[in-house]
């Protein structure tokens, strides 16, 4: 019996490894298409500033929501492990362990929510910069316009801020156009930013044309990323979902081999020590999921 119960362990582990392993590439393929985290992009905002964001947002938690998902993780974590274990202090123990999950796990979203408020700004940025050199002509006017519209907030209007500074101190729009790049290496933003470098240093002789171009192509693009956004939300709950029952397949093994079996073999060494393994990778994956999901939100 006891070389049953460690060969169905180890299905169950295989069976995780697998799964996570062909799920990992289907996540991977999200993030391909997406730009790489807009947080390491944006340093050296620091999480207190992230959050400080999500706050103006009104898309902070409530003391009664992060209430409740404390109770939920500690309560999911200890029903886990005395359904493995059998063990009151293992239960105790996993339900502690997921409750210090919490902030993490709201250190993650706090960037998320902040890095799709950034990808707004920079989609306003562009479409309002390439409005104004319509009429403006100049760069340097143009950013001026979108500055003083106040449809811009911070951090962008900050940044906006620092590349007229820059224009008007150096004389030239490059260093402006490189700074701007450097702290948001978005694709619309460098093919705008070149595209206003030719048209003002070289010249164009359809410039209307390309800025129409121009402006179809953040259209597009926005329009995919949203709805982007939907698809990885969907796929992210039945992530979720299917993690929740790799955990409860344990009880799958408890029919099989009977209640008293499984409670004896718990006494043996390995078998607790494969059983602390399937549960620690199922939530390393899971965690990784999550991780994915918060951080890698691109806009392209």
């Amino acid at each position: 019996m006891v070389t049953g119960i460690f060969i169905a362990c180890i299905v169950i582990l295989l069976f995780i490894v697998l799964y996570r392993q062909n799920n990992g590439e289907h996540i991977g393929k999200y993030i391909v298409n997406q730009t790489a985290s807009v947080y390491n992009k944006y340093a050296p905002y620091s999480f207190k500033e992230v959050r400080d964001k999500v706050k103006d947002l009104n898309q902070e938690y409530t003391t009664r929501q992060y209430a409740i998902q404390v109770v939920a993780f500690g309560l999911g974590a200890g029903v886990i492990g005395y359904l493995y274990f059998f063990n009151l202090i293992v239960s105790i123990i996993y339900a502690i362990v997921a409750i210090f999950f919490v902030p993490y796990l709201t250190y993650l979203r706090c960037k998320r929510v902040y890095s799709e408020f950034v990808f707004e700004q920079i989609q306003v940025y562009t479409t309002n910069t390439i409005m104004e050199f319509a009429t403006t002509q100049s760069f340097v006017k143009s950013l001026e316009g979108v500055y003083e519209s106040g449809v811009l907030e911070d951090p962008v209007k900050s940044d906006v801020k620092m590349m007229i500074d820059l224009a008007y101190e150096n004389g030239t729009i490059n260093q402006s156009i490189e700074y701007m790049n450097n702290k948001y290496d978005f694709y619309i933003v460098r093919n705008m930013h070149q595209l206003f470098l030719q048209i003002t240093v070289e010249g164009s002789k359809d410039a209307g044309a390309s800025l129409e171009n121009m402006s179809q192509d953040i259209d597009r693009l926005v329009e995919a990323v949203y709805r982007d956004r939907i698809d990885r939300a969907t796929f992210f709950k039945k992530f979720v979902q299917f993690g929740i029952v790799l955990y409860l397949m344990v009880m799958l093994v408890q029919f099989l081999l009977g209640y008293d079996t499984y409670i004896v073999l718990l006494d043996n060494f390995w078998v607790t020590l494969l059983l602390h393994g399937i549960v620690i990778l199922n939530t390393f994956f899971l965690l990784r999921g999550v991780k994915y999901y918060n951080e890698d939100v691109g806009a392209e």
